[in-house]
């Protein structure tokens, strides 16, 4: 059988002596957009720290491509995880070409530079996410979303085979929200995997193949968004009373929405 991009089994950990996560297992495949969905302080940002290793685990095993991610050194996992945080600023005003040449530490050792070669993968980064003008302006000087598609770009130029998120889109206007899971998806197409954290079941219908529903620190059910991202299920998560409705668009397609009532 074919390994799984991959997997985490029976995931146990949290802070201190209190355990927050209980148990978890996941996998995804190569090309895959996945969303982890729960209400807040479910444990959603605990698994994902242990699963990139920021945190120890109490217990359990994360696995990518069949390896024990916790015996790989930082630059190992670097080339195979990136990470998007829900909002970053430098403390020197980095250009952006700058920004997103950092994604290239994790292939540098103490006496190699940045080369060539650098260079282009992050120009070809940028060009992806149509942000390559944007390249001598100063990062700090920009918008939450342009920021974003630069850390992006970043994550890009690591070459990573998984991306992982942490509510990307909080700070975003709802314009810049669409253009930064747009382009996310869009990544996919070229087999890189996608792993987000979101409080948002919009973003998970919107882009998702696979979603994940976490409550009280377990993974309750997985699978495609319309299958269990139900009204019963979002109404027990959320606390709030809601529908789950299929809404025709002006290109004739239809698109699934969660509704307050």
């Amino acid at each position: 059988m074919a390994e799984h991009l991959i997997s985490v089994h029976d995931l146990r950990c949290g802070y201190g002596h209190k355990e927050i996560v209980h148990g978890v297992s996941l996998s995804m495949e190569a090309g895959e957009f996945a969303c982890i969905i729960g209400a807040n302080g479910c444990g959603k940002t605990t698994l994902l720290k242990n699963i990139l290793c920021l945190e120890k685990p109490f217990s359990g095993d994360v696995r990518m491509h069949g390896r024990t991610v916790v015996k790989m050194t930082e630059q190992e996992r670097a080339r195979i995880f990136a990470y998007l945080p829900q909002a970053h600023t430098p403390p020197f005003p980095f250009t952006v070409a700058d920004v997103v040449l950092m994604g290239r530490s994790p292939y540098l050792d103490r006496f190699s530079r940045i080369d060539r070669r650098d260079r282009e993968i992050a120009w070809e980064a940028m060009c992806l996410l149509g942000i390559e003008g944007l390249a001598p302006r100063t990062y700090t000087k920009l918008s939450g979303g342009q920021r974003q598609l630069i850390l992006i770009a970043r994550c890009l130029a690591q070459q990573p085979d998984l991306i992982i998120m942490d509510e990307p889109t909080a700070s975003l206007d709802f314009g810049n929200q669409q253009i930064v899971l747009s382009r996310m998806r869009e990544l996919t197409k070229s087999g890189v995997s996608v792993l987000m954290v979101t409080h948002d079941p919009h973003h998970a219908f919107f882009c998702a193949d696979r979603v994940f529903v976490m409550q009280d620190g377990r993974m309750v059910t997985t699978g495609a968004p319309r299958d269990v991202m139900t009204r019963e299920r979002l109404e027990d998560i959320y606390r709030t009373p809601l529908d789950v409705v299929d809404v025709g668009l002006r290109d004739g397609s239809t698109t699934t929405v969660c509704v307050p009532l």
